[in-house]
């Protein structure tokens, strides 16, 4: 992790003109302003300034009103952190760093993701470790719009050969800036990919994403491709998500393990109660972690990306699903993975979302009941009731609608962000409930 000083020194060098000074907003887009790197001692103390009115920005690019910090009065600092310090190598001369805003007086703003989640953080009695586990698509502009770039089908060794020469400039780009390779392949649609990199700890999993999202769009362009996060691109192909991998750390010691289980699902009751808090504010969490409309699209029954609160042991149609550990080593791999969750969330209130949901049962010690074994959708009306299993919620409007009726992630988020978040989502509800699709003008204009 660099140091402040090594930063300066870097900045001062022949070989770095610019640095890009990054933030994710309430909507999920990753913003940001460059500097000289020469100024960047100063911008380290100092911060760069920005509009309070920022955060009510929806990712259609205009501020909304009627939230706790739209209008024109107001300044805070967005103050970048040095150990997130990385040269970009798809941008020459440049490098990076990610940021927290302050207040004037230098404390955390409240309104702040990055921040907000730090305080998290620092009050929790254990370390999280977590991997954002991300799909993608590889597309060619062409005159109907984009398309895939090749054909290549699932886990294909054809699709490892099309994409190995902007695959292998993407893994030599993420290791250049310390995220390094845990596995590869390409995935179930054509020109889907799914890379991802090895777990960090604390505040630098949501940061890794960050700048993982940029350097796959960054390489992708420098070979002639756009690189799509969106979580159903292309209506006729399969979804792209972003599963979440945790697990909790008390110093070396893995708090989801049960080193007396004897098995590979050695799920500890702290973890066991983890997921219940998870399952239990279920409804409400997929607002942070699916929050576009595009993204219900994607978290229906039958599609792998979990339709149901409940959990499971490798059951891939569970909100929750524990791996499988490994054989060699169950106590550093035991984990759980979060499955309802796709690359438009902002990655600090997704994870800050998560761990005050599993939290909140640990503290409560609640009962996630039996792992269910079966695809939840088989089960009938009665028994899904009987085992507590809800649907989610089907549009971006009622997951907001259960977010706004759950104290423990309002009081995790504070009021101030919780109202602008909800507000700035709502808009983009608003804004697609009202627009004619193209669905409709097909299908309903000859009719009537």
């Amino acid at each position: 992790m660099p140091s402040r000083q090594r930063v300066v020194e870097r900045g001062e060098s022949d070989d770095i003109d610019l640095v890009r000074i990054f933030y994710v907003d309430s909507a999920g887009v990753t913003r940001g302003r460059v500097v000289p790197a020469r100024d960047i001692a100063a911008t380290l103390d100092e911060g760069i300034n920005f509009a309070k009115v920022q955060q009510s920005f929806t990712a259609l690019d205009f501020p909304i009103e009627g939230t706790p910090v739209s209008g024109p009065v107001g300044e805070v600092r967005l103050v970048p952190d040095p150990g997130t310090f990385v040269e970009l190598p798809y941008a020459e001369r440049t490098a990076a760093m990610v940021g927290s805003f302050e207040t004037l007086d230098g404390e955390p703003w409240a309104v702040g993701p990055r921040a907000r989640l730090q305080e998290l953080l620092d009050r929790l009695e254990y370390t999280p470790a977590a991997a954002f586990e991300s799909e993608f698509y590889l597309g060619r502009r062409e005159e109907g719009g984009l398309v895939p770039f090749d054909s290549s089908g699932c886990f294909a060794a054809d699709g490892m050969q099309s994409a190995h020469e902007v695959m292998l400039d993407t893994v030599d780009a993420l290791e250049a800036q310390g995220m390094e390779l845990a596995i590869y392949y390409p995935e179930y649609g054509p020109g889907q990919q799914e890379l991802v990199v090895k777990y960090d700890e604390g505040v630098a999993s949501a940061d890794n994403h960050t700048l993982y999202k940029r350097t796959v769009k960054g390489v992708a362009g420098s070979h002639g491709l756009e690189a799509t996060f969106l979580p159903k691109p292309f209506p006729e192909l399969p979804g792209s998500g972003c599963h979440l991998n945790l697990s909790l750390w008390d110093g070396g010691t893995n708090a989801f393990f049960d080193p007396d289980s004897g098995g590979r699902y050695g799920l500890s009751e702290l973890g066991r109660s983890f997921v219940a808090g998870v399952l239990e504010h279920g409804r409400a969490l997929v607002a942070l972690t699916a929050p576009t409309v595009t993204s219900y699209k994607r978290l229906k029954p039958h599609m792998w990306a979990s339709a149901y609160t409940c959990w499971g042991e490798d059951n891939r149609e569970a909100m929750v699903r524990v791996p499988s550990a490994s054989a060699e080593n169950p106590a550093g791999s035991t984990r759980i993975e979060y499955k309802p969750i796709d690359n438009t969330a902002n990655p600090y209130l997704a994870l800050l979302g998560l761990l005050a949901a599993g939290m909140d049962g640990v503290k409560r010690d609640l009962d996630p009941g039996a792992p269910l074994q079966v695809d939840p959708d088989s089960l009938s009306d009665g028994e899904r009731e009987e085992r507590g299993i809800e649907r989610y919620p089907e549009t971006l409007s009622a997951a907001l609608d259960a977010l706004e009726g759950d104290e423990v992630l309002r009081e995790t988020l504070g009021d101030d962000l919780f109202e602008s978040y909800v507000a700035v989502k709502r808009v983009q509800w608003e804004e697609f409930d009202g627009t004619v699709t193209n669905w409709e003008l097909e299908h309903l204009r000859d009719p009537f």
